[in-house]
């Protein structure tokens, strides 16, 4: 798409293209800020502030450890920790060494952790001790030698982190027994690496930063690998996005961001820790998003102008009691991702908060955003909005032609975000990657002639009724919107009659809501194909941690 039609569609003041050239590494951007912003806090939890100089001195000394072990430039270090202080300082610490950092979700079971290690030739990994248990039953068949184990109170100060980690382990139970014998405690690690002398290696702009891995929805879990010029890319990219709204901050506020999202995943990684760190801005750490009293305890101490979470979380904060403690006021950019947002969650967020949810898209391939609505926009436009700053997108054929405008097609996206390939797997990557550059999403999408980009749904989740083609994102709007649906999800399940029909599965706000109320809204508001056929009631919906429905679960399983 030689002429960028979105470009039309940009707020003043947002460029056409950024410079990725101002930074040579990762670190180097970290190091610039740990300078120039060595005073401000960086991180926030439980009440305890770490500031920029102490990630500096923290994470150097770290690094310094890392390095005694004899890992060398190049080896995988893997992170396995909930948003505490000691995952950003491990970050650092992890690039600042020359080595590429693993993010591993903490709620793996012990098959999946073994496969990433295995499949990352990971020689340490950085783990919080509530996992421990996990990387006991695994590790003797994985490459890793060196365990770096962090308590949730290391960074808490003598007295409150024993009794933070006291409750932790014996009050809650949080910490199931575990034998690791050759763990190294976090504070020991720090400690061991202050006697010892980082040795600065060349990092480059084409060097791997990250290996983020893919969900596994589509089969075996890749990891993609994230370049340092990628990441700082995106840094840059969604700085330039939030600038409108941003410049409005008062001066004499740090610009504060809201990590609910797990560091783990790439968009928490990007848009709150090396944005955070790239503007000088401070970050709230939440370490558990599921418990929203707790979630809202936090945010009423604080002033913040930025959260990027998903929709589920949106929701569940906007209905919750507790919405009103906190001051939303100062809220100036609030961005989903990671699913589709639903129209009746953005209108009750802007109705609670006078901040729109500005719809973003991406992937762990991109690292991870491609696109996002314009954050001056006030109305919820339903779109992943326009390709970002120096990124284009375009709709495929099957066979590998752009379709014409309007008309549906896999969305392709090429920019500086773009990853490198997925690691150790040339066959795969080759799948994804078009000759002219383009990664293919899977995702399905349309675009229109101001240059937004509307996804229509993933190329497997699409329900095919009897020749016609159903996208559950479309049932689940519309459905959302049904008074008395707290969630709800469509799949599609077989049906003698028509091939495949619509499942859909709610959970309910209160117990008014019956099956009949449910499809007369479908009836008034889809056309009959797009009706559901088996509709059924849960307490909850299946989600990965990061908040996302697991469809195939409701399709592959009875409730319990």
């Amino acid at each position: 798409m030689t002429d960028r039609i979105w470009l039309k569609s940009y707020p003043p003041g947002v460029p056409a293209d950024i410079d990725t050239a101002q930074y040579q590494s990762l670190v180097q951007l970290m190091e610039d800020s740990f300078r120039q912003y060595a005073q401000r806090t960086a991180y926030s939890f439980m009440g305890k502030d770490v500031s920029y100089a102490e990630t500096d001195s923290l994470s150097l000394a770290l690094a310094a450890y890392l390095q005694s072990l004899g890992l060398v430039k190049g080896d995988r270090v893997a992170i396995m920790m909930p948003n505490v202080p000691q995952y950003p300082i491990a970050v650092a610490a992890i690039l600042r060494a020359g080595l590429v950092v693993v993010n591993v979700n903490p709620l793996y079971t012990p098959r999946e952790l073994e496969h990433q290690l295995n499949d990352s030739g990971a020689k340490a990994i950085v783990i919080i001790e509530n996992f421990a248990h996990t990387l006991a039953q695994c590790i003797a068949k994985t490459p890793v030698k060196h365990v770096v184990l962090a308590a949730m109170g290391d960074r808490l100060g003598l007295l409150k982190g024993a009794l933070v980690n006291y409750v932790v382990r014996n009050v809650k139970k949080m910490v199931p027994a575990y034998q690791l014998p050759q763990a190294v405690r976090f504070n020991d690690a720090l400690a061991r690496g202050t006697k010892a002398t980082l040795k600065r290696p060349d990092i480059h702009a084409d060097d791997p930063a990250v290996l983020q891995y893919t969900g596994g929805t589509t089969g075996v879990s890749k990891g993609a690998v994230l370049l340092h010029r990628n990441v700082i890319a995106n840094a840059l990219q969604s700085e330039a996005w939030n600038a409108p709204v941003m410049a409005t901050v008062p001066a004499n506020e740090q610009p504060t961001s809201v990590c609910a999202l797990p560091l783990y995943h790439i968009f928490a990684f990007t848009v709150n820790m090396m944005l955070g760190l790239r503007t000088g801005g401070k970050v709230i750490l939440i370490p558990n998003p599921r418990d929203l009293p707790a979630v809202l305890k936090e945010l009423s101490k604080h002033t913040f102008h930025s959260f990027p979470a998903v929709n589920t979380l949106f929701n569940g904060l906007a209905n919750h009691p507790d919405f009103g403690t906190v001051n939303w006021r100062n809220l100036k950019v609030t961005v989903g991702g990671g699913m589709a947002v639903q129209q009746a969650v953005a209108k009750l967020w802007l109705e609670k908060t006078g901040c729109p949810i500005c719809e973003g898209y991406g992937l762990s391939e991109t690292s991870p955003s491609a696109s996002c609505n314009p954050v001056t926009s006030k109305s919820f436009t339903g779109s992943i909005g326009v390709p970002l700053p120096g990124t284009s997108m375009k709709c495929l054929d099957d066979d590998g032609h752009e379709v014409p405008m309007g008309q549906p097609g896999e969305i392709a996206i090429k920019g500086p975000q773009v990853m490198a390939g997925y690691w150790q797997r040339p066959d795969e990557t080759a799948k994804v990657m078009t000759p002219d550059g383009y990664f293919k999403s899977g995702d399905i999408g349309v675009m229109d002639d101001k240059g937004f980009f509307r996804i229509v749904d993933r190329k497997k989740d699409m329900v095919l009724v009897s020749g016609f083609n159903v996208y559950p994102n479309e049932v689940e709007d519309v459905v959302a919107s049904c008074p008395g649906v707290m969630e709800c999800a469509a799949v599609g399940v077989s049906d003698d009659k028509t091939g495949e029909a619509v499942k859909l599965v709610i959970v309910k706000k209160d117990d008014s809501l019956t099956e009949a109320a449910v499809r007369e809204f479908c009836k008034t508001n889809l056309t009959g194909y797009k009706q559901p056929k088996v509709i059924e009631f849960r307490t909850e919906l299946p989600k990965t941690p990061v908040g996302k429905i697991l469809r195939r679960e409701l399709r592959d399983k009875k409730p319990t």
